[in-house]
């Protein structure tokens, strides 16, 4: 992997705010809308993350909700693949696959299409924070179950301090975790 220039990681770190006691008293929300405004850092971003599908040889990228979306969305378009959303249980439409977990602050189920993905496809998973691992845990889950294969995880900020690295080492059965940020 390339490794991530020092200049992107301080101009990203610097665009994400802390937000104390959100969504729960004890959580510190780590808050992207100022390097989503920034069109100079969230292009920096993008690109960085798409030369990461590249890397990974993806022929898919899975956002989670909801701000994986946000990210996700740009990275598939810069990398010339399809995008496929995970989202929140009730959300999709048609027949799903779902997957319960728990949070830093709570439980709750993700859902894929269960025609979203195939066998032919390579999937990189893409989210705004790697926290505890639950959701993206559960989202490898759903991946492997809709017969794909996972190509890695790209975050943007991984919070060390929660192991969520640790928690994913078997799920990712060798497939890269790459956070550009860890704090």
């Amino acid at each position: 992997m390339t490794p991530v220039p020092e200049e992107l990681a301080s101009l990203l770190l610097s665009r994400i705010r802390d937000v104390a006691d959100y969504p729960k008293p004890g959580v510190m929300f780590k808050d992207i809308s100022p390097l989503l405004a920034d069109p100079a850092a969230f292009t920096a971003l993008t690109e960085t993350l798409a030369e990461r599908c590249a890397e990974f040889s993806a022929t898919k990228v899975v956002g989670l909700e909801a701000r994986g979306f946000i990210l996700a969305a740009p990275v598939a378009i810069r990398a010339g693949v399809g995008f496929v959303p995970v989202r929140k249980a009730g959300k999709l439409p048609g027949p799903t696959l779902g997957q319960a977990y728990e949070l830093e602050y709570g439980t709750a189920e993700i859902e894929l299409q269960a025609n979203a993905l195939g066998s032919d496809d390579r999937v990189l998973v893409i989210d705004d924070v790697l926290a505890t691992g639950g959701t993206a845990e559960a989202s490898l889950q759903l991946i492997r179950r809709a017969g794909a294969e996972v190509a890695g995880i790209g975050v943007l900020l991984e919070l060390g301090f929660l192991a969520g690295r640790h928690r994913l080492k078997q799920s990712l059965n060798g497939a890269p975790l790459e956070a550009l940020i860890t704090v």
